[in-house]
């Protein structure tokens, strides 16, 4: 036969035990500060210049057009990258910085700027570009070829420039 007064300590026992687990987590595990100051910092509030990335003719080596950067690093940028931003100029763009060569896939989940995605390998030269990539789409847009940096610019500009596979990138 069971105890209803053994049945309710139980009861109450875990309880507590789950609001003491829950404490600790967010005491000692829960960082929201860290992700929120990130996503504070790339919700389109300004743009951070960090360098500038000058794009060059594949055949005759001129210079075609210089923007400035904003550059991906960490695993968090480049995982938040433009995410949450409402407006970029076109005289402005994100350099995502790959530690090695890999094909990329990059996806445009709460990024409300349609993007050409511009995807370059070691040597610095354009492989594939991703062009108008459409806001808040969670469609893969895939280098097709290896990769280590990626330029995101306003959708148009390399339509805009002549930018195209083969021509090389300057940072």
């Amino acid at each position: 036969m069971s105890n209803p007064r053994r049945n309710v300590r139980i009861f109450v026992g875990l309880v507590f035990l789950a609001a003491v687990a829950t404490g600790i987590y967010y005491v000692f595990l829960y960082k929201p500060e860290k992700k929120a100051g990130i996503l504070l910092e790339h919700s389109g509030q300004s743009f951070k210049k960090e360098g500038e990335l000058t794009f060059i003719d594949g055949e005759s080596g001129n210079e075609i057009v210089t923007i400035d950067i904003e550059k991906a690093e960490t695993a968090e940028e480049q995982e938040i990258g433009l995410m949450y931003r409402r407006n970029m100029e076109e005289s402005q763009g994100m350099l995502f910085i790959g530690k090695e060569e890999e094909e990329k896939g990059f996806w445009m989940k709460n990024t409300y700027i349609a993007l050409d995605i511009i995807y370059v390998n070691a040597a610095r030269e354009i492989v594939s570009i991703g062009k108008y990539a459409k806001p808040h789409s969670t469609e893969s847009i895939r280098s097709g070829a290896p990769a280590q940096y990626v330029v995101e610019v306003v959708a148009g500009f390399c339509d805009k420039y002549g930018i195209g596979v083969g021509d090389k990138i300057s940072f």
